[in-house]
């Protein structure tokens, strides 16, 4: 065990991260919504909540339902729209301190570029390509299921952003997620980040018909995550780009899960809800983590 205090940063696609703990989308607002619960300015980075082209009121109906180590949601992408972004969240974010990065969403290949164009803008530090939201009836997860789809809209999308690093992140109901990853890597992808929920389905047995409108819903929680951690292991054999881990992470123990199969970073998201203080506790606990085994930076982490 060492006294020195090790050096918690991380570099992705150019991009350095004061640590490797990034609050994930969905689940974090803007940062903003956080501010008095949770220290902020000492996370690494924060990714929005899933933003369109247009405004999008989200799904009606029921959006979360609660399952054995597990929640499922079905939100839809309810957020203020790109430009209702930039004008009003943004600066207050760039406040914050944590990289920005901007999570693009959308129905058609055509939204995803024109988003794209507007996130290329002073601000935003990185774009994560969302091809894999299950929870949405158009667009989404349709582009990340199969490599060719993937591969035309990360291609396109690296065109309107020419600025911006490129991080695409990837649907665990890809049959072959693999050939997926590849695909974005050889259309312009930086980074990958992995995995978005797992479509599910619930029934109410006494109303007798799916508790979610849309039917299927996306899975996340401490279910998923051994998993999701196979994928994380199973990808960073076919990539060489790096890869932000997530899924039910919940403790600094299941971080360094991940960060030890090689993820240069992770995201936590659903945990955060129960938990607002997490990702303070797994940045502390990462840096105690490092001391004890005598590293003196985050590269000693991984195991591969």
């Amino acid at each position: 065990m060492t006294t020195r205090e090790p050096d918690l940063s991380v570099t992705i696609a150019g991009v350095k991260f004061r640590n490797p703990v990034i609050a994930a989308s969905g689940t974090f607002g803007f940062g903003k919504e956080y501010e008095g619960l949770v220290d902020i300015a000492s996370l690494g980075g924060i990714c929005t909540k899933g933003l369109t082209l247009s405004a999008r009121p989200g799904n009606p109906g029921r959006r979360l339902h609660e399952t054995p180590s597990g929640m499922m949601n079905s939100i839809g992408l309810e957020n203020p729209g790109i430009p209702g972004f930039l004008e009003n969240e943004l600066p207050r974010m760039r406040e914050l301190g944590p990289v920005v990065i901007a999570n693009l969403s959308g129905s058609t290949a055509e939204e995803y570029v024109q988003g794209a164009q507007l996130l290329d803008a002073p601000g935003v530090d990185m774009i994560e390509l969302n091809i894999s939201c299950p929870n949405v009836k158009a667009g989404g997860m349709a582009f990340g299921l199969d490599p060719e789809s993937a591969a035309s809209v990360t291609r396109q999308v690296r065109k309107a952003a020419p600025h911006k690093p490129l991080m695409v992140k990837l649907s665990p109901n890809a049959p072959d997620l693999g050939a997926v990853a590849r695909s974005c890597v050889d259309a312009g992808a930086d980074a990958l980040s992995l995995v978005n929920t797992f479509k599910a389905v619930a029934i109410d047995i006494h109303k007798r018909k799916p508790v979610f409108d849309n039917t299927s819903a996306g899975l996340s929680g401490p279910a998923i995550r051994p998993i999701a951690l196979r994928m994380v292991w199973e990808l960073f054999e076919t990539v060489k780009v790096p890869i932000v881990g997530m899924g039910g992470i919940a403790s600094t123990a299941d971080a360094l899960e991940f960060l030890l199969a090689g993820a240069r970073a992770i995201q936590t998201g659903s945990a955060t809800f129960a938990h607002p203080s997490l990702m303070n506790d797994i940045v502390a606990g990462i840096r105690d983590y490092m001391k004890e085994k005598g590293f003196a930076d985050t590269g000693r982490l991984s195991i591969r």
